[in-house]
């Protein structure tokens, strides 16, 4: 079996939220009314630059990103894409899922002329750390969140 990637369609959210909330982290802040992720939803998709992304196999999605087009002046005006929720689903983890939906971010972002592939991750999660870094991803920035 193989995964696909695919644009998330309205009827992926739910499979998105449970993928959201199947870990350590996203159990504690996920939410099972579902109201607020199909706003933001479509919310995202009238945005031209905002893509959720899903993984699937067999029918079932396994797997997600989030890929956001950046337009900028820095970097010599370099156009950059920010990848955020990552996940594949915790039974399936270790099978190179997680590789080819970052091969897929990165061609994604090439086709959208980012010249830069960016993501911030949470310091609790260790092993997401390891995976970033052995992909190619470099740990150069400090990153600062504030809640609003």
């Amino acid at each position: 079996m193989s995964v696909t990637f695919r644009e998330a369609r309205r009827e992926d959210v739910p499979a998105v939220v449970a993928l959201l909330a199947d870990d350590m982290l996203g159990r504690e802040r996920e939410r099972e009314d579902l109201a607020a992720y199909l706003a933001a939803f479509d919310a995202m998709a009238q945005e031209g630059g905002n893509r959720l992304i899903v993984g699937e196999e067999s029918g079932e999605v396994v797997a997600t990103y989030q890929i956001t087009f950046i337009s900028g002046l820095s970097l010599a005006a370099a156009r950059r894409a920010q990848v955020e929720s990552v996940r594949v689903a915790a039974k399936l983890r270790g099978r190179a899922i997680g590789e080819a939906m970052f091969a897929d971010a990165e061609a994604r972002a090439r086709a959208g002329g980012c010249k830069l592939m960016q993501l911030t991750m949470n310091v609790a999660r260790k092993d997401a750390r390891r995976f970033y870094e052995r992909i190619g991803f470099e740990p150069s920035h400090l990153g600062f969140k504030k809640a609003l």
